[in-house]
């Protein structure tokens, strides 16, 4: 099965699309700050979530809940706002940053404040910055090869003089 979360009007073939909000007229209406989600355990093969983590305020337990419904392999693919874009903080209802880094929180030993996890959850398989989004994506072409050289490059130096908008993730589940 494939699940595609908060999908809002953009309701994507062959996914269980899912939203909070009965307007939006999804598959199943359910809110992810709600937890357990209602899947079986290794149930899921492919995750979708595209401008919707950056509203969750229950996200680390959301992500160890989509870890234990997704299946050995199964990717996550993942959209939000990057950490320094205008819209990220022109959102009221935005409670979390995404850094190229946010991830690594699920990965053993990289802090040290995590409990819990005792091996990777994740592999890392992708982390795209784009530099913009709707008009502004025709700049992609020229900005997103320079901001993806080097990401903590970009991420120390440059990411609040050349604003990205949004930061893509591919992870694969480590079972």
């Amino acid at each position: 099965m494939k699940i595609n979360l908060g999908c809002g009007r953009d309701k994507k073939k062959d996914y269980l699309n899912i939203d909070s909000s009965k307007k939006v007229n999804p598959d199943k209406v359910w809110n992810l700050e709600k937890i357990p989600l209602p899947f079986k355990e290794n149930s899921i093969e492919e995750i979708n979530a595209e401008h919707v983590f950056e509203h969750i305020n229950n996200f680390i337990p959301l992500v160890h809940e989509l870890w234990r419904i997704s299946k050995k392999g199964a990717k996550i693919r993942i959209k939000v706002p990057f950490y320094s874009s205008w819209g990220q903080f022109n959102d009221p209802t935005h409670v979390r940053f995404f850094t190229p880094f946010t991830f690594n929180y699920f990965l053993k030993g990289n802090y040290s404040h995590e409990v819990g996890v005792d091996k990777d959850l994740f592999k890392i398989k992708k982390v795209n910055i784009n530099f913009g989004i709707g008009v502004s994506s025709k700049l992609n072409f020229l900005f997103n090869p320079l901001i993806n050289l080097n990401h903590s490059f970009y991420y120390r130096t440059f990411a609040w003089i050349f604003p990205a908008s949004e930061i893509e993730f591919e992870l694969e589940v480590v079972k």
